[in-house]
């Protein structure tokens, strides 16, 4: 298990070797199995996708990595936790259609619609939004995802902010439960996977 003080904020020149990581982690993820169910696009373009979220997140937010770069947990920031759809075009997201298909594209515009509406109807402005956390599959289970949130989640408390997140992976509650976040909604999409929404609010 890595060492706490061995987490670091990602450096640009990670960017690219992390975007490989993340998408070998979010493979099997069944929000993007739902998204790009076609396994040649995702393993294609999913490195492009988690490309474009870090780039994104580098100077609006914070990502936290290893320095070996075994994961990383992406978040945005208090009052910056919306995505905003100008900032992504002008990195490139436009090109998404063209990568993943209209149909994956409609199916990405519904569920991303339904949990921007849950995250602003249960969360205050003022919080941090883990918006992407992800470790190399032969990593997981030792602690690595642990130590990447911990920066943030300590910081939240300091600042005496809630945190929020989204997963589709129930092994994944029980995780996020450790480090005291608690399940808001447990639902599913009408046509695609269960997902749940979770909040942590500061301790100490």
């Amino acid at each position: 298990m890595p060492a706490q003080n061995a987490v670091t904020q990602l450096e640009p020149a990670q960017v690219d070797r992390l975007s490989h990581v993340l998408a070998r982690a979010f493979w099997d993820d069944p929000m993007m199995v739902y998204l790009v169910p076609d396994e040649r696009t995702r393993t294609k373009h999913l490195p492009w996708f988690f490309r474009l979220s870090t780039r994104y997140a580098l100077p609006y937010g914070a990502v936290y990595s290893t320095p070996d770069v075994e994961g990383a947990a992406v978040w945005l920031p208090p009052g910056n936790t919306m995505v905003k759809a100008l900032r992504m075009v002008l990195l490139g997201g436009a090109a998404m259609p063209f990568k993943f298909g209209l149909a994956s594209m409609r199916r990405s515009m519904r569920a991303m619609g339904r949990l921007e509406h849950l995250h602003k109807r249960d969360m205050p402005p003022e919080h941090w939004y883990l918006m992407v956390l992800g470790v190399e599959p032969e990593r997981q289970g030792q602690g690595v995802g642990g130590e990447l949130i911990a920066p943030i989640i300590e910081r939240a408390d300091g600042e005496r902010l809630p945190c929020y997140l989204e997963t589709m992976k129930e092994r994944n509650v029980t995780f996020y439960k450790k480090h005291g976040f608690e399940v808001v909604v447990e639902d599913a999409f009408p046509d695609g996977p269960r997902y749940w929404t979770m909040r942590r609010e500061p301790i100490g």
